[in-house]
């Protein structure tokens, strides 16, 4: 599995937030915090956007540090990613991702 797959089997090195934080691109930072405070109904800053990728080492935007429930649920289960898990074809929180994207379930399966 690629590094940059996310634990819910996004795929990193396609996330704009990622590709502003390596290029250093503010204009693009403030492209996604405003996309991100406006789907998200919250007030997200261009400061905010700053990530190595989910599962890197590094820097995290403060909702993928911290408030993600599919990274913390993960990491509690010592799982690689969420296709890691026993649990991954009914996990609710899953599903709200899958919904969105059905790529992930190719890139959790890879």
């Amino acid at each position: 599995m690629k590094d940059f797959i996310a634990y819910c089997g996004l795929d990193c090195e396609t996330c704009e937030a990622r590709i502003a934080t390596v290029n250093h691109d503010d204009d693009l930072r403030r492209k996604v915090a405003k996309l991100w405070s406006e789907l998200n109904g919250v007030e997200i800053t261009p400061e905010m956007i700053h990530c190595t990728g989910c599962r890197i080492p590094g820097v995290k935007t403060p909702y993928c540090e911290s408030l993600c429930p599919i990274r913390r649920c993960a990491q509690e289960r010592d799982c690689t990613t969420c296709g890691n898990c026993g649990e991954m074809p009914r996990c609710e929180k899953l599903g709200r991702i899958v919904a969105n994207n059905p790529e992930v379930l190719k890139n959790l399966q890879g």
